[in-house]
């Protein structure tokens, strides 16, 4: 079967970028053709135009825009040339991406009947944003009129609550799509709310695989024994935990980096592409992270690790982790600011893997039974 896959697959980001080639490696696995639908729209990395008013909204939205098109800027100018050629071989290489961007949803209606199966893929791509509120293209309403069966896959708000404003704005976009599921346990409560209608609970695509060969074999990266921290958005907190444990541990740290860091670094920065990041983190003695793809392939590859909570206005973030750890029985993993002090007694404390294993498995299997599912609905469609 033909199968388009909307989701963010263009940002510099490594969970955004593993999560896409998780998702398409499964339908190709089984013998489908899967591609990206190659939207970009110009507001998730750049902003989008600046908004002519004096409204608050405008003034919070306008503050984004300008903080994004400033990033990009340093970025595009400053920023590491390797990392970034690493980025563009791993879409052309793991993604099959080639060709121009889509940036319209007439450009989107275009091709909607290309395919079989369009899935609104995993990733925050149902978070709303300051500048932009949601975006209709990911909850495929470009489709509703193409013959095509339209779900989505874990699909993720990044926090567990909306304000009832954005609740309002989501009703009416999910009545295009045929199936729902979510990535977090709060997901189901946001839709029920927002729209009476029923979903269902899936792990991340990057859950649906149990090793990554492909791309350890083809990082050049044979370091090793390190503390990998992975920080996002802020290095508060973060940064005690991993000092610590690499303090208990008598090892270095390396800190992969990103383009919207603005701290100072946390041991020795790195710039590695995904597949290295995959590496790195692999052969890890000990992983530290505040990221929801972080704690994940902390899990895959049966790493010991910690999991920083993201503080202040931040913290609604933590839903996303926290959802991942209670599912799998690893709570213990998550460290509070008020924990921070005990980080050498949890460094070591033992992971139950086998436990882990088994209900793992059991998660994998719900995100497997429902992409079958749906892939036999739009056979019959």
């Amino acid at each position: 079967m033909r199968v388009g896959i909307l989701t963010f697959h263009f940002s510099e980001n490594f969970g955004a970028l593993l999560q896409a080639y998780a998702l398409r490696k499964w339908f190709c696995d089984r013998g489908h053709i899967a591609e990206f639908i190659p939207y970009h729209p110009a507001h998730v990395e750049k902003g989008g135009p600046i908004r002519l008013s004096l409204s608050n909204s405008a003034i919070k939205a306008n503050a984004k825009i300008l903080y994004l098109k400033s990033s990009g800027f340093l970025h595009r100018h400053l920023g590491n040339k390797e990392q970034a050629a690493q980025f563009a071989d791993f879409r052309r290489s793991h993604l099959g991406i080639s060709g121009s961007p889509l940036q319209t949803i007439a450009e989107l209606q275009a091709i909607a009947s290309s395919y079989d199966l369009i899935v609104a893929g995993s990733d925050q791509i149902w978070s709303p944003s300051v500048q932009y509120g949601f975006d209709p293209a990911y909850f495929l309403t470009f489709a509703k009129d193409s013959s095509a069966r339209r779900i989505s896959y874990a699909a993720s708000f990044g926090r567990d609550r909306l304000a009832p404003l954005e609740v309002e704005a989501l009703a009416p976009l999910l009545q295009s799509l045929s199936s729902i599921s979510v990535r977090e346990q709060s997901g189901l409560d946001i839709i029920k709310t927002a729209s009476g209608r029923d979903a269902v609970c899936v792990p991340d695509p990057t859950l649906l695989h149990d090793q990554y060969d492909e791309l350890l074999r083809c990082s050049g990266d044979c370091r090793k024994g390190h503390v990998f921290c992975y920080a996002l958005r802020t290095a508060d907190g973060i940064r005690e935990v991993a000092e610590s444990a690499a303090s208990a541990l008598s090892v270095s740290i390396i800190s992969p980096y990103n383009v919207h860091r603005r701290w100072r670094e946390i041991g020795q920065t790195v710039h590695p592409g995904p597949a290295e990041w995959v590496s790195q983190l692999a052969n890890a003695s000990f992983v530290v992270t505040n990221s929801f793809h972080g704690t994940v392939f902390s899990i895959l590859f049966r790493k010991p690790f910690l999991v920083a909570e993201l503080p202040g206005s931040r913290a609604v973030m933590n839903a996303r982790s926290r959802n991942l750890l209670a599912q799998l029985g690893l709570m213990d993993r998550f460290v509070s600011k008020d924990q921070i002090s005990q980080v050498r007694e949890l460094v070591n404390s033992p992971i139950d893997w086998a436990e882990v294993a088994t209900k793992q498995k059991t998660l994998r299997q719900s995100g497997t039974s429902f992409l079958e599912d749906e892939l036999t609905r739009a056979e019959s469609h």
